[in-house]
């Protein structure tokens, strides 16, 4: 007898609705086929479920069984099809009704007594759920709160085969699990905040100047300075996040299995810090099914790359898509996936190996020779993606004994939002919220600078050997200086801050 399941699968951090079909026949000897494409973790499910099915009080019976998963031109892995196997199973064996079954996606890992264990990307299964118009979705109780992001869909979280059996038999009635999600938290409540850190007030405010535009920053200084610090409270003055922004957050972290049951929707910016070990593929994304990889959890958030340098240099490169497009794409022989990649990247490096050439305190040990490795590591072309470069100097004791507290995050904040709906107004027609994300042709467009203003910028790109990749990011910063002051126009003051924003490019040159 043949019956049919609708389940899920996933392909990168997006699901897509899979039939699976479950056909058993009298004839022959006994044995079990899975057709579809099937993945090793989907062949070895065969196992859990005639398990699950005996240990949960249910009879298998051993005949020949065909399971079909469509369409069969995707790759089907993962676990999440234990429990649609099951219940076809028992539908085709006339233990289970198929009235209800239409009316439910059914996602599940099944344990070999019958438990149901949580899966990977259900928020994205929900939304696929939603999109095709049914009822509800049968999915793990752990799973239940970040299913319940997503508004008008009948979410049953279940725990036990059996509860799943009983329901569509009309023997028991389960309620559709409440959504729990607050609203998103416009207030920004952290642990830390720039109020802590003594001194660094230029850093501070070339960090500022970052958070109001969306600019890329590489802050250059010895060990010990802050630096640090200061990376760690940016996502404390970048605007919160909008509902959109946090479900595309949110579905990296579900395809990852990331996401906390307390907290199934992510309210905060994410911060993520990877060592300087991390291969390409944890850094952008990959491996033989591919998978997120650091920059995409940073999405809508911090990346921080401490140690700059000490990056392998094949892992620095391939930054430059996600950097310049916002996304990353992954090819291999039966797909090519893309993800969401769009971060705030922020560095941090010392200025020579030993780190203490500019540390008035400590004289550098570096020959000439190591002085320049140390620099070459990082190629022009990545450099010129990174629109602000910062020196930050020791702190002075005098600025670290100083009674009361430095400026509040808050404070600073106010300041950024106040920018960014300057620049949202600006760029609405665009589809862009930040100066970063403007192009050439919108750089010419609202980046106009004087007469003044242009010889200033034109020594500058002189002197410095500036490529034209560098011309648009001085320019986009100084957009955003103006932005900050609420004029409308650059001045020749605004462009020449942008400009000391360059500090790698002075060195270099």
């Amino acid at each position: 007898m043949l019956s049919k399941i609708f389940s899920a699968g996933l392909i990168g951090i997006d699901a897509y609705p899979v039939e699976v079909e479950v056909d058993i026949t009298g004839g022959g000897l006994p044995t079990w086929n899975t057709v579809g494409l099937p993945e090793n973790s989907v062949r070895e499910g065969r196992d859990r479920v005639i398990a699950a099915i005996k240990n949960s009080g249910y009879e298998f019976m051993h005949r020949k069984i065909t399971i079909n998963l469509a369409p069969a031109d995707i790759k089907k892995e993962g676990t999440a099809f234990d429990l649609p196997i099951a219940l076809g199973l028992l539908a085709s064996s006339n233990g289970l009704n198929k009235d209800l079954l239409p009316k439910y996606l059914v996602v599940g890992e099944l344990t070999l007594s019958g438990m149901i264990k949580p899966i990977r990307g259900a928020l994205a299964v929900a939304l696929i759920a939603k999109k095709n118009r049914f009822q509800g979705i049968i999915l793990p109780k752990e799973n239940g709160t970040e299913a319940a992001i997503v508004k008008d869909l009948e979410i049953l979280a279940v725990s036990h085969l059996s509860e799943v059996v009983e329901f569509l038999n009309g023997k028991r009635q389960l309620f559709s699990f409440p959504p729990e999600i607050s609203p998103l938290n416009s207030n920004g409540h952290y642990d830390s905040d720039f109020s802590e850190i003594r001194g660094q007030e230029q850093a501070k405010r070339a960090i500022e100047v970052a958070a109001a535009g969306g600019h890329n920053i590489l802050m250059i200084g010895p060990p010990g300075t802050g630096k640090t610090m200061l990376a760690q409270r940016i996502p404390t003055i970048l605007p919160p996040l909008s509902f959109e922004e946090a479900l595309e957050t949110t579905k990296v972290y579900s395809a990852l299995g990331l996401v906390e049951k307390q907290k199934p929707l992510l309210t905060d910016r994410p911060f993520r810090a990877p060592h300087h070990t991390i291969s390409d593929a944890g850094l952008i994304g990959g491996g033989t099914v591919p998978k997120p990889g650091e920059v995409s959890l940073a999405h809508r958030g911090v990346l921080f790359l401490d140690e700059l340098p000490e990056f392998k240099k094949n892992v620095l490169e391939v930054l430059r898509q996600p950097i310049e497009g916002g996304k990353v794409t992954i090819a291999r022989a039966f797909s090519t996936l893309t993800f969401p990649a769009d971060f705030m990247l922020v560095a941090a490096m010392n200025p020579c190996r030993c780190g203490f050439l500019t540390s008035p305190h400590q004289s550098c040990s570096c020959t000439s020779l190591q002085k320049q490795n140390y620099r070459t590591r990082l190629s022009g072309p990545l450099l010129d993606r990174i629109d602000i470069h910062i020196e930050v100097p020791p702190v002075r004791y005098t600025e670290l004994a100083a009674l009361g507290e430095g400026e509040s995050s808050s404070s600073i904040r106010e300041r950024v939002l106040a920018a960014r709906e300057k620049q949202a107004i600006r760029l609405h027609k665009q589809k862009i919220y930040a100066n970063s994300q403007m192009g050439p042709r919108l750089v010419r467009r609202f980046c106009t600078l004087t007469t003044e203003g242009n010889r200033l910028l034109e020594t500058a790109m002189t002197k410095l050997n500036l490529s034209a990749r560098a011309y648009d990011r001085i320019l986009k910063v100084a957009r955003t200086i103006a932005d900050l002051v609420a004029s409308d126009a650059i001045q020749t003051k605004h462009l020449a801050e942008a400009i000391q924003y360059r500090s790698f490019d002075r060195n270099r040159g």
